[in-house]
């Protein structure tokens, strides 16, 4: 196969960086492990062999074996070096993984889990090959040949992991990017003891703090965030009905996503309470303004694109957290989504901006259109 640029490589990455972050969360209270270097290398086999962790460990490297062989694929590698590669990428992360965890007295390295980790990763690639062999592949290629620009590798990446994003409950339902209380709390443990410390309180209090959303606000930010990935998608598609379908099939992803976030969280029968007033309203006015962008030539769809995200983590900056935002954290953070929330959290806060960056590479280039 030519090689191809494929979006395969850079949700490999973003996995691979959850992976590291699952791996070594709450990544707390570092220590010298004891014996020196050669029993750190020598993992132990544990003495217990929890389910739970067995069939973790397995499916946790399976998405990660899949990408990095279709990447390898795509890239133009024989099938049994694309099959190597994955295993051995994944293996070498694993390994790396399991050796840093003796630092962290939170997390208990094991054999069996590298164990574990390398057959997922290699029934992952070994089930990326099967759809290889049955033309799925070539069938996407042909789709995304219909739909995109040949360069449009980061864009889908970024489309695919918007609704991952979504997965972890924002302040106002599609307000992604507010990263600003993280940083807030961050930026105030470092100023801790310092001269400067009191002084920088008053400029580093929560924006939205106290005065939540109006309805018209509420519903500007939903809009937003419904634009946003559409205009990213404008960037690389092809002008004609396909933006439409992609424009419509954005607001039936981010209904479905958000219900079933919340239906998660809340149970089946809530799945719609974060629908309220400003809801309808709001997506409907972002779907009109995708439809009325979907002409736009793609360099002039990539700089609406940098005008929506801004404009959305400003509104979403402001937004203090309301009963149902509070109660989904404490859900995510507390219940059974722990050791997913991660993923959906980080994506949530950072997608809008690496976004931005992404589009701003993309104005750059000679063929942006």
């Amino acid at each position: 196969m030519a090689r191809t640029r494929s979006s395969a490589t850079w949700l490999a990455l973003a996995y691979a960086a959850l992976i590291v972050y699952a791996s070594l969360y709450p990544a707390t209270g570092w220590r010298l492990p004891r014996g020196g270097l050669p029993p750190v290398l020598a993992l132990p086999w544990p003495a217990w062999f929890p389910s739970f962790d067995i069939v973790s460990n397995v499916l946790g490297y399976l998405p990660l074996g899949a990408l990095l062989c279709v990447a390898a694929v795509r890239g133009g590698a024989g099938r049994i070096a694309a099959l190597a590669l994955a295993v051995a990428l994944a293996a070498t992360l694993s390994y790396a993984l399991e050796v840093v965890q003796q630092w962290t007295p939170a997390r208990v390295p094991s054999l069996l889990d590298f164990t574990l980790n390398v057959a997922g990763a290699l029934l992952g690639a070994l089930l990326a090959l099967a759809v290889h062999a049955l033309g799925g592949l070539e069938r996407w290629q042909t789709l995304r040949d219909r739909l995109f620009v040949r360069s449009s590798a980061g864009a889908i990446a970024l489309l695919l992991l918007w609704p991952v994003g979504l997965l972890f409950p924002p302040p106002v339902p599609l307000g992604l990017g507010q990263v600003w209380d993280e940083a807030r709390a961050f930026a105030l443990a470092l100023l801790d003891g310092t001269p400067w410390a009191d002084a920088a309180v008053p400029f580093l209090a929560p924006a939205g703090a106290g005065r939540p959303l109006s309805r018209l606000g509420e519903a500007l930010a939903i809009a937003l965030g419904l634009l946003a990935p559409c205009l990213v998608a404008y960037a690389v598609a092809h002008p004609g009905w396909q933006r439409v379908g992609l424009a419509v099939g954005a607001a039936v992803v981010a209904i479905a996503t958000t219900a079933l976030s919340t239906a998660l969280n809340f149970g089946p029968e809530n799945a719609l309470a974060w629908w309220t007033s400003a809801t309808g309203p709001g997506l409907a006015g972002g779907l009109a303004l995708a439809l009325l962008c979907a002409a736009a030539p793609r360099r002039l769809a990539a700089g609406l694109g940098l005008v929506a995200l801004t404009a959305l983590v400003a509104v979403v900056a402001t937004a203090p957290a309301d009963p149902y935002h509070a109660l989904s954290l404490q859900a995510w953070q507390q219940g059974r989504f722990i050791r997913f929330h991660g993923l959906a959290q980080w994506v949530g806060w950072l997608w809008p901006y690496v976004a931005m960056a992404w589009l701003l590479s993309r104005l750059g280039r000679p063929d942006a259109g």
